[in-house]
C-alpha cells in the first residue's frame, strides 16, 4: 500500500477552522479506508504559473473555503486542470463558487465570468451576494436521487453546516446545466448547494463545508468518497507505470 497524495488548492491559515478541519477530514477518511494520506497546500500565486507541471503528481485536489484568494488566476487554473484531466476532484464552500466560475470561463465561454468578492462591478458575475448570509447556519441539503451526492450519503436529506456569503448567480443557472454541470443538492428554494460532473470519474462540489461535521468515528461520506476516487486513481497510474510515490 502507498500513500495518496491530496493537493489542497487554497492559502492555508491555521487560524481558520475549516482549513484546520479540511485536513482532519482527510485523515479521518483515509484512516476508515485503511489508507495513508500525505497532504499538501497550494497557495493559489504559486498555481497561476507552470500550473500542470505542479498538479500532476497528485491523486487528488481539494479546493478549500478561505476565498477571496490571493490569486483568482491559479485557484482556476488548478480547477480546470482537475476538471480537464480527469483528477479526482471536490470543492467545499469558496471552492464551489471557483468551480462555477471556471467552469463558466472556460466551458460556457463568458470570458469576463467574475466573483463579486474580486469585483462587485463586473458585467457578468456569476457568484454574487446571497440573498441571506449562510455563515454560521445549519440547513438541510435536499438529495437528488440517482447522483454520486446520493450514492455517498446515507441520508436524503443531510444536515450541513455553511460558512458563506456568496452563491450561484441564479440568472447563470439555467446555462450552467444545460453545459453539463448538474445540481444534484439543493435548499427548500431550490437554490443549488452540490454540483457534479457526471462524464467525470469524481468531481463535485458543495456550498456547505462538509469537512466540519467529519469525525474519525464518523468521516464525513463526501470526503470518504473523495479519498477513495483518489486511491483508485493512485492504484491505476500505478498499475501504468506512471509517478512514483505510490507501491
Amino acid at each position: 500500500m502507498g500513500e495518496i497524495r491530496i493537493g489542497v488548492i487554497g492559502d492555508f491559515d491555521p487560524e481558520n477552522p475549516t482549513h484546520r478541519a479540511t485536513n482532519d477530514a482527510l485523515g479521518h477518511a483515509a484512516a476508515s479506508l485503511g489508507e495513508e494520506v500525505s497532504i499538501a497546500w497550494l497557495h493559489t500565486e504559486t498555481l497561476a504559473e507552470d500550473t500542470a507541471a505542479k498538479l500532476e503528481d497528485f491523486d487528488g485536489l481539494w479546493c478549500a473555503p478561505g476565498s477571496p484568494y490571493q490569486s483568482l488566476e491559479g485557484a482556476l487554473k488548478a480547477v480546470r486542470f482537475a476538471r480537464e484531466q480527469d483528477r479526482p476532484f471536490i470543492g467545499t464552500c469558496g471552492g464551489f463558487q471557483h468551480a462555477m466560475l471556471e467552469y463558466a470561463r472556460n466551458v460556457l465561454g463568458f470570458e469576463d465570468a467574475q466573483h463579486a468578492e474580486y469585483d462587485p462591478y463586473a458585467s457578468e458575475l456569476f457568484i454574487t451576494p446571497l440573498p441571506c448570509s449562510l455563515a454560521g447556519q445549519k440547513k438541510s441539503v435536499h438529495i437528488r436521487s440517482g447522483t454520486l451526492a446520493s450514492r455517498l450519503y446515507d441520508a436524503t436529506k443531510p444536515t450541513e453546516d455553511y460558512y458563506c456569503n456568496f452563491g450561484l448567480n441564479p440568472a447563470y443557472h439555467r446555462d450552467i446545466q444545460r453545459a453539463g454541470l448538474q445540481f444534484t443538492g439543493s435548499e427548500f428554494d431550490g437554490e443549488a448547494r452540490i454540483v457534479e460532473l457526471p462524464t467525470h470519474r469524481f468531481f463535485l462540489a458543495t456550498l456547505y463545508v462538509p469537512q466540519t461535521s467529519s469525525t474519525m468515528e464518523e468521516p464525513h461520506p463526501l470526503v470518504s468518497g473523495f479519498v477513495r476516487a483518489a486511491a483508485e486513481f493512485a492504484g491505476e497510474r500505478a498499475g501504468a507505470g506512471v509517478g512514483t510515490h505510490r507501491s
